[in-house]
């Protein structure tokens, strides 16, 4: 690995949805004191030149010191989950050149990218590795590392064991919801692996949890509000990161408070117990039980 990559952060500002205001709230993010950035090549949800502009914008004005600050991580989104009048590449073309096609597009727009991620498993896992290993020619220089989105734990274990697969993944990035049981199975394979796994859709997709016994008297004891209760006990799980999504400044400040729940009032004398008690009970609702 390239040794002057900025670390994975724990907290990651997500850039879907977020249109023509894309390099404004990517700036507000950054001034609030996000250090990840996640974005796509995929222009039906993202706009990525916008999230570069944004990038140099921030830089350039002494926002971030430099470049290497940040960890900038993008997408290679196959072409179902595309619209095909509005995307980077060919469709027509081969795996290999929608890979090459889609990295150079990104790499107009950031001069070299912290994680590739690959946004969803093709149809088939023999496609899947076809475009894996289009992606690893470019780690580590363009490219540090590469991760997936959206996936099953076959095709991960394939992508971790597989012996002519080069570069394993460094990241998962999953909905962390009810639907898959939170991916307990997966969260455990990437703790075993030390491979980051990148929850999103925490508050959306849980409105129970948002409103737990565990989340809410987290919340009271730490002077917090709920959802960064449930972010806090989210990355409690360990070796797991968040991603955040709003477009609200304050917001965005109270979100960058999670790591001071975690690091500071989980360990502080006053703090300790109701943390321990509170992060158990949530394992429990979650049915993560070691």
């Amino acid at each position: 690995m390239v040794d002057w990559s900025a670390p994975m952060p724990d907290l990651l500002y997500g850039t879907a949805w977020k249109e023509d205001q894309t390099a404004v709230l990517v700036e507000q993010a950054l001034k609030a004191g996000f250090r990840g950035i996640d974005t796509a090549a995929q222009p039906r949800h993202y706009n990525e030149a916008l999230v570069g502009s944004a990038v140099r914008t921030a830089v350039l004005t002494g926002v971030v010191e430099e470049r290497r600050a940040l960890f900038i991580q993008t997408k290679f989104t196959p072409i179902g989950g595309q619209d095909l009048d509005n995307l980077s590449y060919d469709p027509t073309s081969s795996l290999e050149d929608q890979v090459h096609a889609s990295v150079m597009s990104s790499l107009g727009n950031f001069d070299y990218i912290d994680c590739l991620i690959l946004h969803s498993p093709l149809d088939t896992l023999p496609e899947t590795v076809r475009v894996w290993k289009a992606l690893e020619t470019y780690v580590p220089h363009c490219i540090r590392r590469l991760g997936i989105s959206n996936t099953t734990i076959r095709t991960l274990d394939h992508l971790c064991t597989d012996p002519g697969i080069r570069v394993r993944p460094a990241c998962v990035q999953n909905r962390f919801s009810p639907a898959t049981r939170w991916d307990i199975v997966i969260r455990a394979y990437c703790r075993e692996r030390d491979i980051k796994f990148q929850a999103f859709w925490i508050l959306t997709g849980n409105p129970e949890l948002l409103a737990s016994k565990p989340v809410l008297e987290l919340a009271e004891g730490a002077a917090i509000g709920a959802p960064i209760a449930l972010y806090a006990l989210v990355l409690g799980l360990q070796g797991t990161a968040i991603l955040s999504g709003t477009t609200d400044w304050k917001h965005m400040n109270d979100d960058l408070k999670v790591t001071e729940v975690v690091d500071v009032f989980s360990r502080s004398e006053s703090g300790r117990k109701t943390w321990s008690d509170c992060l158990s009970e949530f394992k429990k609702m979650i049915g993560e039980v070691h």
